[in-house]
């Protein structure tokens, strides 16, 4: 019996649209409602969230119960937490501020077994092979993890070429905030000079054969980033989604929905 096939990194290489959801409520109950909605995905956020490999663990379980995909963000992309939470049972990651070819090739190398990387071997304690019940994990396994890294930052963007270079990164996905930050538009990841440079981003990445990303929080946006390229869309955030709603509610309270 081989490790489960991974659908989402199938769509990805096919090309297919995909339109999900960041869950940051760092909580099972929140991440359970979410996967109620439909989304294709739903990306569990542990670099900007209050998550810790518990958390991820239990949403990672309600997701997995849907017909959402669940996505893991780790903080940053060290070795022992993409192992952690490979085994906790995470077949696709977002490896945020990847800036060279270099540092993608490693990443591949923490996602993949002996001796095609450095992934520890302790599947007989792992969720992920179903607690050892699935025979054939190791030998499968690497084939169906799907590694998506995040250029949010000018030396990713001068790194692009050797990030796309790299066999077994699956796609990038581009972060509007923080490359607008980098370029010196801190919290202006609107202006037409970013949306520019990441329309021509997102159309290189499509073009070298990628997925390509992005989080669009607006029917325009999301039209313009498809129209580049874009084919995974994270189209909202729940943190957002309930605060703009419950203002709305609170400054309207005669009037709900």
């Amino acid at each position: 019996m081989p490790a489960p096939i991974n659908q989402f990194k199938q769509s990805l290489k096919n090309q297919e649209t995909s339109y999900g959801c960041w869950v940051g409520m760092a909580d099972s109950y929140a991440a359970e409602i979410a996967a109620t909605a439909g989304f294709d995905w739903l990306l569990i956020d542990g670099e900007h969230a209050p998550n810790d490999l518990r958390s991820i663990l239990t949403q990672l379980q309600v997701i997995g119960a849907s017909n959402s995909h669940p996505i893991v963000r780790v903080p940053i992309g060290e070795t022992y937490m993409i192992k952690q939470v490979l085994d906790a049972g995470a077949q696709s990651l977002l490896i945020p501020m990847v800036e060279s070819g270099e540092q993608a090739q490693e990443l591949v190398k923490a996602t993949r077994y002996p001796p095609n990387g450095v992934r520890g071997v302790g599947s007989a304690l792992a969720r992920a092979s179903n607690f050892n019940a699935i025979p054939d994990y190791l030998t499968t396994a690497d084939e169906q993890i799907c590694l998506t890294v995040q250029l949010e930052s000018r030396a990713g963007v001068d790194a692009l070429d050797d990030i796309l270079a790299v066999d077994g990164v699956d796609g990038v996905f581009i972060g509007p905030s923080d490359l607008a930050a980098d370029m010196g538009m801190l919290g202006k990841a609107d202006t037409p000079e970013l949306q520019t440079t990441i329309n021509k981003l997102l159309t290189r990445i499509k073009a070298s054969g990628k997925a390509a990303g992005i989080l669009a929080l607006n029917t325009e946006s999301v039209a313009q980033a498809r129209e580049a390229g874009a084919t995974f869309i994270g189209v909202g955030v729940d943190v957002i989604l309930f605060a703009e709603t419950m203002r709305k509610l609170a400054a309207n309270p005669t009037e709900p929905g």
